[in-house]
């Protein structure tokens, strides 16, 4: 079924930018879907949800919406009419009420996962070491270290604002679970893919699959694309 009617929009997670994304784009544009990254600048979640906003102003035409890490709670503040989809990867999903840190903190951390808190701006940063013990155990050398240099910290207001209704209580969502992330534990993220509702699928990868695993996220991402596209 061909895709070149719709868009994919990509939101990128905590210390990342749209370049995490970088060996999802090309396979997906080569399946016809006009796609997007939008850049998320992690200053507050209200910032956050502003940035993808503008993002789906340039998208003309129906939109699955993809979020990685942080930014499920940032696709799910969005109201616009043309998001038809929401796409969970390895992404965080509060409730109505609840913190982006409620949900990431819900369970005992991963023995391997950084002990995380705000330097004197306010801001967040991952230690370098965290890329290849907790956020990335299955990238490569190269990979760690462009990871490491071009890291985005995620302020404080960013995951200590409780949301509105997210829209997945609302529109059709699928959840990638990543069952080897040591960020967002695998029990976590079952347990938001059940009462979201989600249509879940399972792989045994670490917390950035784009980028890891970049074709089981293609996979996914299509299917979701192409039952939107039918549906």
């Amino acid at each position: 079924m061909s895709l070149d009617h719709l868009n994919v929009v990509l939101a990128h997670g905590a210390w990342a930018d749209g370049s995490s994304w970088s060996k999802v784009i090309g396979p997906l544009r080569a399946e016809g879907a006009k796609v997007l990254a939008a850049p998320l600048p992690l200053t507050s979640l209200v910032d956050d949800v502003a940035a993808l906003e503008r993002t789906l102003e340039r998208a003309e035409g129906p939109v699955v919406l993809v979020g990685h890490a942080y930014a499920g709670a940032v696709i799910a503040a969005t109201r616009n009419e043309r998001v038809r989809s929401l796409v969970y990867v390895a992404a965080l999903a509060p409730d109505e009420g609840e913190t982006v840190a409620d949900v990431f903190y819900r369970a005992e951390p991963h023995p391997q996962a950084p002990k995380l808190a705000p330097d004197r701006h306010g801001l967040i940063w991952l230690p370098d070491h965290a890329f290849a013990a907790a956020f990335a155990q299955h990238a490569s050398t190269d990979e760690l270290a462009l990871l490491a240099a071009v890291q985005r910290p995620i302020a404080a207001p960013s995951i200590s604002v409780k949301v509105e209704r997210p829209l997945w209580k609302d529109r059709p969502s699928w959840f990638l679970v990543a069952e080897e992330d040591r960020m967002i534990l695998a029990e976590t993220q079952r347990f938001m893919a059940t009462r979201m509702k989600a249509r879940v699928r399972s792989h045994p990868v670490d917390h950035a699959p784009m980028i890891t695993a970049p074709g089981v996220v293609v996979d996914f991402i299509l299917d979701a694309a192409r039952d939107t596209a039918s549906g």
